[in-house]
């Protein structure tokens, strides 16, 4: 099973349409796609792939989902 994750948006490099996307300290580049996105957005990303733009709020809940999930394996 895959899972998309939210991470949160440090770097637009619109030239390659590619973003520096942070998850809690791990920096990855992830490519944007056709979502418009800038700095401090919070985005849903998939396979290296930008799915969505989500609220912080949003992001927040599914980050301690997923917190909580890995503590019950």
């Amino acid at each position: 099973m895959c899972v998309a994750l939210p991470g949160k948006v440090i770097q637009v490099m619109s030239k390659d349409r590619k973003a520096k996307v942070d998850f809690n300290g791990n920096t990855v580049d992830a490519r944007t796609g056709f979502v418009e996105i800038k700095p401090g957005d919070y985005v849903l990303v998939h396979a290296g792939c930008i799915l969505q733009k989500m609220t912080k709020d949003e992001a927040e809940e599914m980050t301690e989902l997923f917190t909580t999930l890995e503590g019950m394996g």
